[in-house]
């Protein structure tokens, strides 16, 4: 089986290191680009087409749940929600759900690779999942 080919975004370059290394520890998970916002995350889609995006909320340019929605609506795709917004049972993560987000993960207080394990299985449940254009 081909792995899981993910696109990081994350206005943050520290993190976009960590998530990125996080997941490729699994090899099952290929980290196929990263963006830091929603301009460039718009080119790496077309580029890349990832199996995956790891989504960040607050960014430049355009937060993460308006660029969710754009997604939802024009590209339907897997993603999940990373972001120190989302932590289990927030309004963010709850609307992120709602417009169509497949899973959601906190960003940690202490940022480490190892902080960031449960992505893993979440990105790999996100690329199995079917998911459809809103509307």
């Amino acid at each position: 089986m081909s792995p899981v080919r993910v696109l990081v975004v994350d206005d943050s370059l520290t993190m976009r290191g960590l998530i990125s290394a996080a997941l490729k520890s699994d090899p099952e998970i290929e980290v196929v680009g990263t963006a830091a916002d929603p301009i460039e995350a718009r080119a790496a889609i077309k580029a890349l087409n990832p199996d995956v995006i790891t989504l960040d909320v607050e960014m430049p340019n355009m937060n993460g749940l308006e660029f969710l929605e754009k997604i939802m609506r024009l590209r339907p795709m897997p993603v999940v929600m990373v972001s120190t917004l989302t932590a289990a049972g927030t309004d963010v993560t709850l609307a992120a759900l709602e417009i169509g987000a497949v899973d959601a993960v906190a960003k940690p207080a202490v940022a480490s690779v190892g902080a960031f394990h449960d992505l893993i299985g979440k990105v790999k449940t996100a690329a199995r999942s079917r998911v459809r254009a809103r509307g």
